[in-house]
């Protein structure tokens, strides 16, 4: 396991939530009737407690106030099992604190009205920066990577950045930095990647960002003036661009690149997105930085970490506030983003458990269904296609050998439970295949708790119905498509298998009769 330290600006996140119900009488505002509320991790302990998600052993570096907010934070951090041994108080300033009020209207989605902010950003003095910088090194030697997330509250000042920065080259650390909306990135300079949004890199640049082109260029502008070794500019709906320096491109051949773009103006590559349902930005540079962070430490190539990053960016999005994502959700994502082989759609039990999970923090709708598809026939696949048109993963549980045995007698199965299995994943409709060896799918609804049962029109009962709509789930019976059915294709073979050797034994009496086609 990887362990990452993180310096940076630690953040309280408050929400207060509530009905918007109407505009008050007292002035043009709204009334919010407050119902709950919640605190959060923000800024560098965000980024901790996202790597955290991501199975990282983490030490938080920065500094918080002497007050109830930073009580709460040293509660949070601790809860999430991050190492606070670098977390220091000053008495002097307050931590600082974002207190959102968030408001729906007639149980739509919820939106931010206002945000308070309490902060104070002057710079630490001079000696509980030395102090920090001192515990700092004494931790890097234990790290595989060091992660700067700077918001400007007065943590990350340049003395402390370039004693930081030098002692993580010492130990041949990734210094990864997500800068501040700030015009100038000197502070910044000796660290291997930085990586700021489109507005921080127009402010940076003083070019505007329209298009990656535009990006690539401000790249470029970025690591020549401020000698950065690369630079990844995150483009929202337009992905991210990544521009590493003249010299780091000189140091290495085009052939090391593969077939990605070698210039004589530095390496550059754009990795384009996947357009989401956007329910809020928080947290979606944090995600960024705290992926790639993880990537690096593991010793991933960095274009292999920035795709990772853009997914994992993609799925923080579609969630309200700061969550972490984890691995399952990841790799269930890289499946829906491309085009899996049926071997990847084969699972068990408890990954199919985990990969329903993901899925249901993500807004899909998982559709069950089973049986033992011996022999699949059309009416195998139209049900299928029927099946999946109720949400957006179809998983098909198959029964194994042994229960097939069991149900329908010795001479059954016909095709092995792993050819089944194998033949029914290659469907494109069809997400997950797995295979059971009990008589029901009792079990198997209880731990992937599907949104939607279906089930064949010739099913009488429909098994299981009891356990999905228990939990508030839904049962449908799919259409019935003609009489086709594996025991009516087995008794068609034997009927002809049987006529065949008829026709075999009257042609050698009668030589002059023609023989029936055999199938």
């Amino acid at each position: 396991m990887s362990r990452i330290l993180v310096l940076g600006d630690v953040i309280l996140d408050r929400y207060v939530y509530g009905e918007a119900e109407r505009v008050s009488p007292e002035a043009p505002v709204l009334v919010v009737r407050a119902d709950s509320e919640e605190t959060r991790l923000g800024g560098a302990a965000s980024v901790a407690r996202l790597l955290r998600g991501l199975d990282a052993e983490v030490v938080l570096a920065g500094v918080v106030g002497d007050d109830a907010s930073a009580r709460i934070v040293r509660e949070l951090v601790v809860a999430d099992g991050i190492d606070d041994s670098l977390l220091l108080s000053d008495g002097s300033r307050p931590t600082t604190t974002k207190e959102r009020l968030v408001g729906r209207a007639a149980n739509r989605h919820p939106h931010q009205i206002v945000r308070i902010d309490r902060e104070d950003r002057t710079p630490l003095y001079e000696t509980l920066q030395q102090r920090l910088s001192a515990l700092i090194a004494e931790q890097l030697a234990e790290c595989q990577a060091v992660l700067i997330s700077d918001y400007a509250k007065g943590v990350c000042t340049p003395e402390l950045l370039a004693t930081v920065i030098s002692a993580a080259k010492h130990f041949a650390l990734p210094v990864l930095v997500d800068p501040a909306r700030i015009a100038d990135y000197s502070q910044y300079q000796g660290c291997d990647l930085m990586t700021p949004n489109r507005v921080e890199a127009e402010l940076a640049s003083g070019v505007r960002v329209a298009s990656p082109a535009d990006a690539a260029m401000v790249g470029r502008a970025l690591c020549d003036k401020f000698g950065l070794s690369a630079v990844l500019v995150t483009l929202d709906k337009d992905g991210m661009v990544l521009v590493r320096s003249r010299a780091v491109t000189s140091e290495q051949s085009e052939e090391a690149l593969g077939n990605r773009l070698a210039e004589r103006d530095g390496y550059v590559e754009h990795f384009p997105t996947r357009q989401r349902e956007v329910y809020d930005i928080t947290g979606a540079g944090d995600m960024v930085l705290a992926m790639l962070g993880q990537c690096l430490a593991e010793g991933r190539s960095l274009p292999d970490a920035i795709r990772l990053a853009n997914i994992a960016a993609g799925l923080e999005v579609e969630r309200q506030g700061v969550a972490p994502v984890s691995w399952t959700e990841i790799l269930a994502e890289c499946q829906h983003d491309r085009r899996p082989m049926a071997s990847d759609k084969l699972v068990t039990l408890d990954a199919m458990a985990a990969l329903a999970e993901s899925y249901r923090q993500t807004g899909r709708h998982i559709v069950f269904t089973n049986g033992c598809f011996d022999l699949l026939h059309v009416g195998h696949v139209r049900l299928l296609q029927e099946a999946a048109r109720l949400g957006n993963v179809l998983v098909i549980a198959v029964n194994s050998d042994t229960s097939v045995r069991r149900l329908k007698g010795p001479s059954r199965p016909v095709i092995a439970e792993q050819d089944r299995a194998t033949m029914l994943a290659s469907l494109e409709c069809v997400s997950h295949v797995l295979v059971f060896e009990e008589d029901t799918p009792h079990e198997l609804l209880r731990r992937i708790r599907p949104d939607v049962l279906a089930k064949g029109g010739t099913t009488a009962d429909i098994v299981g119905r009891e356990v999905v709509e228990g939990y508030g789930g839904q049962v449908v019976r799919l259409s019935q498509f003609g009489n086709n059915s594996t025991t009516n294709i087995v008794h068609e073979i034997q009927r002809r298998l049987d006529h065949q050797h008829g026709s075999n034994h009257t042609r050698s009496v009668h030589p002059d009769h023609e023989p029936v086609s055999s199938i």
